[in-house]
């Protein structure tokens, strides 16, 4: 009889798993579980460690503030110095320690759904406005770094990096999947568009930082 029972449950297993491909067929390949799987852990694991970095720096800042981070290059390119900015601990403690939970968060999520899990709507609600929240902050920071602080962080920059194309893929996933309800033509837009999404707000993240940074650039800084 247990053989029999675990060939059931295997057979109800792999029904599952077959209903799940054949739904998802439609959607775009990077919506589907495994690459979307894939997509959060990948990028929850750099932005990850860009934020421990960021923190054993900032620790080592702390214990002696003479100390010399590894991201400091010149006077235009220093972590330490970003760190000595009130932009730095915006809400009374280091910004660092909100990536170190937040994208821990997102490996787990991408974890869970490369297992075959399967979230409520009201969890990738939760996680859609997490990454919005992260990525609207972000954008702050970035803003920040270049037209208030004139000062870049290399670790920051990597942690931008990252949530570019969680947040745009978290957002076409869940529109993709009826969790944020469009029309039918809105969600084609939205899952044709990813990667064009993407690469544009790369170049607009490199294309601002080349002309707040223009003198740097051309040699006229004085450095």
């Amino acid at each position: 009889m247990p053989s029999i029972s675990n060939s059931m449950q295997n057979n109800l297993v792999d029904g599952d798993l077959r209903e799940r491909s054949a739904a998802q067929e439609g959607l775009p390949p990077m919506t589907r579980d495994k690459p979307f799987g894939w997509l959060l852990v990948i990028t929850g694991a750099i932005g990850w460690l860009a934020s421990g970095a960021l923190v054993l720096e900032k620790l080592a800042v702390l214990k002696d503030p003479n100390h010399v981070t590894a991201c400091d290059v010149n006077p235009w390119v220093s972590c330490g110095a970003v760190m000595q900015t009130w932009q730095s601990s915006l809400f009374g403690f280091p910004n660092m320690f909100i990536g170190i939970v937040a994208f821990a968060v997102v490996i787990t999520t991408g974890m869970a759904v490369l297992s075959g899990a399967t979230f409520a709507r009201w969890y990738w609600l939760g996680l859609q406005a997490g990454v919005t929240l992260g990525f609207a902050f972000v954008v702050w920071l970035w803003s920040q770094a270049l037209y208030s602080i004139h000062i870049l962080c290399p670790f920051c920059m990597v942690v931008w990096a990252a949530m570019i194309p969680l947040f745009v893929w978290v957002t076409v996933r869940n529109i993709t999947h009826g969790v944020i309800k469009l029309p039918a033509g809105a969600m084609k837009i939205a899952g044709d568009s990813g990667w064009i999404a993407v690469a544009l707000l790369y170049v607009a993240v490199i294309a601002t930082i080349f002309f707040a940074f223009i003198q740097v650039f051309i040699g006229t800084s004085g450095y």
